[in-house]
């Protein structure tokens, strides 16, 4: 029998909210949806009419990505049907457009949010580009807002504006709003051609290499979020330490903040009635034809990265083989 439900919100009966949210959330499930519920109206924007990944933790167990929604999903969550090339068939995934499948999703341990790049209703286009930047191991914050400012100047001597805000984990997420006059290959050899340009600014800070061992405890501006990727959308929590949330952080306010500044248990709070996130993205832009030119002579990164993997185990397994010649 199923069990008496803690409260219910929007139709939506609530359960077992004041278990832990995971192991180190220092937040309950409670907290959770109180948090989802209170950035409702700023969150849904980000994922409106978006295919949605994501990603669930249940109590003891690992976390999960999940794309495909389960059978059990209420007739009134919307859905859309997507061919997955990679598993050769169709994911229903959900869209997230009201507060009632926010509230669905948080019931159901959801914690993070990852939208997709594209929305449902035009698969031929991305609505922004993004440069996500992760420190090195070991490295601290500081030095990915160092390689997102690197990011700001290569945009600005673009002629394009971003936005910021921490991923939730170690990093920075830098995100572009484009117009749809670009076609998704195209959007991403601008994403590479940006990269590249804020390498150029400062090559001792920022790198675009790949392979991880050519990076040189440097910071991977990863240019490969294009296409049929996802980011995790503004305002979503993370399964993190803390349960940090992925938060709109203003340019000038970059280097005096730290990701664990922002929780679901004071987020909600410091945002008071504001939509940060809202006010600092630029209108989508242009994307200028210099750029573009520029990113469709560098390689795809993924596709360079398999080559140079293949030419130096060719090159390992002749010098083992001249050794024991």
């Amino acid at each position: 029998m199923a069990s008496k439900p803690d409260e219910t919100r929007d139709g939506v009966d609530l359960t077992n909210l004041d278990q832990p949210l995971f192991d180190g959330a220092e937040a309950t499930k409670r907290d959770l949806v109180d948090y989802l519920d209170a950035v409702h109206e700023r969150m849904i924007p980000e994922l409106r009419d978006r295919p949605l990944s994501v990603v669930r933790i249940r109590p003891g167990q690992p976390k999960f990505m999940q794309k495909n929604v389960p059978k059990y999903t209420p007739d009134w969550v919307k859905t859309v049907q997507v061919w997955a090339e990679a598993s050769k068939r169709q994911v229903s995934y959900a869209l997230c457009n009201d507060r009632r499948t926010l509230l669905w999703f948080a019931n159901q341990r959801a914690v993070e949010y990852h939208p997709t790049l594209m929305r449902a209703d035009r698969w031929d286009r991305v609505t922004h580009l993004v440069l996500d930047l992760d420190p090195p191991e070991g490295q601290t914050f500081a030095m990915a807002v160092q390689a997102a400012l690197l990011v700001r100047q290569a945009l600005s001597d673009s002629g394009l504006a971003g936005a910021v805000k921490t991923s939730g984990a170690k990093g920075v997420h830098v995100i572009v709003p484009i117009d749809d006059t670009v076609s998704i290959e195209d959007a991403a050899a601008a994403t590479r051609a940006i990269a590249a340009r804020a390498e150029k600014i400062d090559p001792a800070v920022a790198t675009t290499a790949y392979i991880k061992e050519d990076r040189h405890g440097k910071v991977f501006v990863d240019s490969t979020r294009s296409g049929g990727a996802t980011v995790v959308a503004a305002y979503s929590p993370r399964v993190r330490p803390g349960t940090t949330v992925s938060f709109p952080v203003g340019w000038d306010e970059l280097e005096n903040v730290s990701p664990r500044d922002f929780t679901v248990r004071n987020a909600a709070q410091l945002l008071g009635s504001g939509d940060p996130w809202a006010d600092q993205l630029p209108a989508p832009q242009a994307v200028p034809a210099d750029v573009l030119e520029e990113g469709r002579a560098i390689p795809v990164a993924r596709v360079a990265a398999m080559h140079e993997g293949k030419r130096r185990k060719r090159a390992r397994e002749a010098e083992a083989k001249k050794s024991a010649d």
